[in-house]
């Protein structure tokens, strides 16, 4: 057996890179150098460890040609949005660091004789695992507010995309103190290693029955848990609906990073008296878009990650056509590698493409007549990440939106929120959150010192 993890363009299956497979046996050796180096780490004052993450930001985007190609050819995703990914990380990194500073600042609660503050205090490890699909944005999510806490970071990425990871940490750590962040490589053996040894804490990104895993090799231990997973987001298209908008917006989430994103669209229910016009619609626009690889400049899509997505993703298509859903765009000639953005109408939920999740450039269509059903269709199923709400009457659109079991919900636009709110979900897509000073305190143990207050 190779030692070496070897990185493939999935559009062309050519080896991007090798890394050495961190052994598995190791792992409780590089946990406890992380232990030894957040004893210093968490000295350094906040606003210090601060400058120290933040430091990474220009670099970034400095380097974010250099480096979004790298995660192109590694993920698959056209270099424009690879570039992007990376320019964005370097220029958020230090408002994300200020935030989660924000978070962490003392608290002083009087209340008659007891004066109480409330500290954040470091946990020691944080296990950051993280996925393939933004494989810079998505440790950077994790990894930063970890950092700034004070604690020391052990990050495991995606066997798909190490090679961007390791870059990413490599440009931290021209800044920070030896071992404060290391990586690790490999697969669920390196992954579950990590989670059984000494860390504190768990911060994971990936699929709900990874995340259910964790949960439970963590629960020994009671770890502290942050767990995003997946979705199965449904967009609510009302009767008063401007269509133009939301099918935009319906192709848009339905088909970004080649539907690999865990907020995109994944079910679309319709009220009938637009319905025709709407699906039209969908169809049209996802027919102009075109697929490519990495470094097609034209190409607005990519491929899947790897063939054992490919195939779930055709197979639900193929079903779902077997089953009765008319095929309005795509839906076959897929080009080894690709999946055709594809536009499925009548699609019902006894389907599977309905009810497990696609992770591929699908949009699904079903059309409804009583809003109550359409609402109880949407709520259905373990998933309650994102959703979306569209029509005229805002107030109408607003209370359906407040009726959904989901995270995040959109009205008249996506899930997505502002500045540094909460990324959320509910039911079985996530455990604990990201996001705003309640999300970044979950790095951290808080810690209430009480002494005597004003006693006149």
């Amino acid at each position: 057996m190779s030692n070496m993890l070897e990185s493939r363009n999935p559009s062309n299956g050519e080896v991007v890179g090798t890394l050495p497979i961190t052994s598995a046996d190791t792992i409780p050796a590089i946990v406890a150098r992380a232990h030894a180096a957040s004893r210093a780490w968490r000295e350094i004052p906040l606003a210090e460890r601060v400058e120290l993450v933040a430091a990474a930001g220009p670099r970034l985007e400095e380097r974010a040609e250099e480096l979004g190609e790298l995660l192109s050819r590694e993920m698959g995703k056209p270099r424009k949005y690879g570039i992007g990914e990376v320019r964005f990380c370097g220029s958020a990194l230090a408002d994300k660091a200020s935030h989660v500073a924000a978070a962490l600042e003392p608290e002083t609660i009087s209340s008659g004789p007891v004066e109480s503050i409330v500290y954040h205090d470091p946990l020691g490890v944080c296990a950051v695992i993280s996925p393939w699909n933004y494989p810079m944005a998505m440790p950077q999510w994790m990894v930063v507010p970890a950092l700034v806490a004070g604690n020391a970071v052990v990050l495991k990425p995606s066997e798909e995309t190490p090679l961007i990871a390791q870059a990413y940490a490599d440009v931290l750590n021209e800044s920070l103190p030896d071992d404060v962040l290391q990586v690790i490589h490999g697969a669920d053996a390196q992954g579950k290693a990590l989670v059984q040894s000494d860390v504190q804490m768990v911060a994971f990104t990936g699929s709900r029955q990874a995340g259910i895993s964790i949960m439970g090799a963590a629960a020994g231990g009671l770890k502290r848990l942050v767990l995003e997973l997946g979705g199965k987001d449904p967009l609510l298209v009302l009767d008063d609906a401007d269509i133009e908008q939301a099918a935009a917006m319906a192709v848009e989430n339905s088909f970004e990073n080649s539907g690999q994103m865990c907020v995109s669209v994944e079910r679309i229910y319709v009220a009938d008296a637009i319905a025709e016009a709407f699906e039209k619609r969908v169809a049209e626009l996802a027919s102009e878009i075109t697929i490519g690889r990495w470094d097609d400049d034209e190409a607005e899509l990519g491929p899947m990650i790897n063939a054992r997505q490919r195939d779930h993703v055709i197979s639900q298509i193929d079903d779902a056509v077997t089953r009765g859903a008319r095929v309005l765009a795509g839906g076959s000639g897929h080009p080894p590698g690709f999946v055709v953005p594809t536009v499925l109408a009548d699609v019902t939920e006894a389907m599977s493409i309905m009810q497990e999740e696609t992770f591929g450039p699908v949009a699904c269509i079903s059309r409804f007549h009583d809003l109550d059903e359409a609402i109880e269709h949407a709520n259905r199923g373990v998933y309650g990440l994102g959703a979306a709400v569209f029509g005229a009457d805002e107030g109408r659109a607003y209370a359906v939106a407040r009726r959904l079991d989901a995270g995040m919900v959109g009205v008249n636009k996506s899930c997505f929120a502002s500045g540094d709110a909460p990324w959320v979900g509910a039911k079985q897509s996530g455990y604990g959150f990201h996001g705003s000073s309640a999300g970044h305190r979950q790095f951290a143990q808080t810690r209430v010192v009480s002494r005597p207050g004003d006693r006149d």
